[in-house]
């Protein structure tokens, strides 16, 4: 026995198995999770061409090291500093809406919501979607150009800066006139909020993304730039064909009809929810009823 011992504590006295607490497990998770989702916003974002590039560029320096460069190993030493600056101003924009898609998390919003937006009055409401696809259907026979957002979860205020203020219910008549060719506030995009226009003639950022078909035009790149850059929703109205399309989440939908135009507004509606909203405020009104008390 104590030879077997003495063979182990020779040969494997390097194998250690070190104690693992709950903190240990997750810390694992943790790191797993944020590596797991670092490299998926790596690879669907143009991260992963400039990744590419770093890499060849850690290969070049890895060759130089053998190699005993040292004219360029002195180079890459003294220059580190700034390609670290460079790096983040190269990822700036992919850096911004990582960061964002991860402010939009529900979890989060439950910690930070400093307004109710799950109100009735702050959710798209149903006589909002239904001017919204009157207008659409109007201004489509008419073949004119127009560019609506919605406003969800992620703030507009930026993009509201850039254009006229208003302060106006949502309708069809509104809408049609202010996108009516020579008018004063038809070029640009409308933004609404809780159910009211507030903002004309607004400025929006176009996509990058060389996958758009090129037959699009200026509105529909615009489109899909808000929709890459927050959570809105935006209704394109072709000017040439008259064709209606939604930018949502970085996607474009082309010729939607008026049915399922208003399926993809109430995506903003949060129906899903409605039924566990209908519920909690009848329970409430059971328990004031119980309580002896008026419910109107």
């Amino acid at each position: 026995m104590d030879g077997i011992k003495a063979f182990f504590s020779t040969y494997f006295d390097w194998f250690h198995i070190p104690s693992i607490t709950w903190t240990d497990v997750l810390d694992i998770i943790i790191i797993a999770y944020l590596l797991y989702h670092i490299l998926l916003w790596v690879k669907t974002s143009r991260a992963w061409t400039l990744l590419k590039g770093i890499m060849v560029l850690l290969i070049f320096l890895g060759i130089s090291a053998l190699l005993r460069l040292n004219t360029l190993l002195w180079i890459a030493k003294n220059i580190a500093s700034v390609l670290i600056i460079a790096l983040i101003i190269l990822f700036q924009p992919e850096l911004r809406r990582a960061l964002d898609e991860l402010g939009r998390k529900k979890l989060l919003n439950r910690f930070f919501r400093f307004e109710d937006n799950g109100s009735e009055e702050a959710r798209l409401s149903n006589r909002t979607v239904y001017e919204l696809v009157r207008t659409a259907s109007e201004l489509g026979k008419a073949k004119t150009g127009a560019l609506i957002v919605l406003e969800h979860d992620t703030p507009l205020g930026e993009y509201e800066r850039t254009g006229i203020s208003v302060d106006a219910v949502v309708s069809m008549q509104l809408l049609v006139n202010v996108f009516e060719k020579n008018t004063p506030l038809h070029d640009g995009a409308v933004i609404i909020r809780n159910n009211r226009v507030v903002a004309a003639t607004c400025y929006l950022p176009l996509t990058d993304r060389n996958d758009v078909n090129k037959e699009l035009g200026t509105r529909h790149r615009a489109g899909l730039g808000i929709s890459e850059n927050t959570d809105s929703m935006t209704i394109i109205v072709s000017e040439e064909t008259g064709a209606v399309s939604v930018a949502y989440r970085g996607q474009l939908i082309r010729n939607l009809n008026d049915d399922s135009l208003r399926k993809q507004l109430e995506i903003l509606q949060d129906k899903a929810e409605e039924p566990r909203r209908r519920k909690k405020r009848k329970g409430g009104q059971n328990h004031e009823q119980s309580e002896g008390k008026e419910t109107v």
